[in-house]
């Protein structure tokens, strides 16, 4: 009970029970009416009640279509409240210029306010599970040795194998990567939404990712979540590397690459905690003409610029992942929000996520897997 009355609780609660009052007034006529709005403002908030707050260990296939449910209620209940809002607006507006809106326009609007967030959710779904997308861009390094110029290297990110994305989608992204034949092939953190028993199966197509180079990859926020510890081992069972505040060494002549990996600052959490290290990843006792940094949080860019890499890979923002929060993601990451941009002379790179987390919506982002190459500035 005293997890029922937690802050956290506390305040989605009151913002749910605001949203549903709103709604139900502006748009439900009837009790009955009234109490089917009631069904998807009481999945979004059974999930974080039962699964984050009150720790429900259990995950079934009730589970996961709980999950699934909560996150399209939450989904269209974004739009439902952006349609009621320029509903109002447009009636408040016509008051103001005298305009009379008749009674067929009222009752109108109101299926329309419903019906079309319901389209609008169903064209962000659409887009979400039509991905990922390859975006190609070239990073221009000073003093590139002529030994690295053209590296490919293929950045997953922020897959969210979980109760929206499976086994299908994973073999999707992995046959998209392979076609690319890169020469590194990077993930930059939050693969799993879940525990091992219960994803193994779905993850299970990392194993056939192909790279020249190798296969690295960067712990995120919700592979701590996860259970870290059981990932790590299971991820190494698939061949992939991951750094934990570590470096790897690639040599092409006489040129060196020294590419890093830090834990997220979630790691914290995990025993014994762990801090993000860029200092450590860095190989500073390696003499290296090219770092480049696995960072799942693109926040760390100062870190990582102070330990001397010329590029940092991340992902973490999801670009926002679908309108309004597009806008949203701005205040929060700027100004390193999704693609290209500096932090100093390093460049840092975000991925706007191969996967969706939440609502598998995608409106004004795309799902994107990313071929970067290096090029002579």
């Amino acid at each position: 009970m005293r997890r029922l009355l937690s802050p956290f609780v506390l305040v989605l609660t009151a913002i749910l029970a605001v949203s549903y009052a709103y709604v139900a007034i502006r748009l439900a006529d009837g009790a009955l009416a009234r109490l089917a709005l009631a069904l998807p403002f009481v999945l979004v908030w059974s999930v974080p009640v039962l699964y984050w707050v009150l720790g429900r260990e259990k995950h079934g296939r009730a589970d996961d279509l709980l999950h699934a449910a909560s996150y399209l209620s939450m989904g269209w209940l974004t739009y439902l409240l952006l349609f009621c809002l320029a509903r109002d607006l447009a009636l408040i507006g016509a008051g103001l210029a005298g305009i009379t809106v008749g009674a067929d326009w009222v009752q109108g609007s109101r299926a329309g306010v419903l019906w079309g967030a319901a389209a609008t959710l169903g064209i962000g779904v659409l887009a979400a599970f039509r991905g990922p997308h390859v975006r190609r861009i070239d990073v221009p390094i000073e003093h590139l040795p002529a030994e690295f110029e053209g590296l490919t290297i293929a950045q997953i990110s922020d897959l969210h194998v979980g109760p929206t994305i499976g086994r299908r989608y994973v073999q999707r992204v992995v046959e998209i990567s392979n076609g690319l034949d890169a020469d590194i092939v990077v993930l930059t953190g939050d693969i799993v939404d879940g525990s091992v028993p219960r994803l193994q199966r779905h993850v299970a197509p990392l194993a056939q990712l192909r790279a020249k180079e190798g296969r690295f990859l960067a712990l995120g926020n919700h592979d701590y979540y996860a259970g870290a510890a059981q990932w790590v081992a299971q991820f190494a069972q698939l061949g992939l590397d991951v750094l934990r505040n570590e470096f790897r060494v690639i040599r092409r002549g006489q040129a060196t690459l020294v590419l890093g990996g830090v834990v997220d600052p979630a790691a914290r959490m995990d025993r014994p905690p762990q801090s993000p290290d860029a200092q450590r990843a860095a190989g500073s006792g390696v003499d290296a003409q090219l770092r480049i940094l696995l960072a799942h949080n693109p926040k760390l860019a100062p870190q990582a610029q102070a330990a001397g890499f010329d590029l940092q890979l991340s992902g973490h923002t999801h670009a926002g992942q679908f309108f309004p929060w597009t806008l949203a993601v701005k205040l929060v990451h700027a100004p390193h929000v999704v693609g290209l941009s500096r932090s100093g002379r390093m460049w840092v790179y975000v991925n706007p996520g191969t996967g969706s987390w939440g609502p598998p919506v995608r409106l004004g982002t795309r799902p994107e897997l990313t071929l970067v190459r290096l090029v002579r500035s």
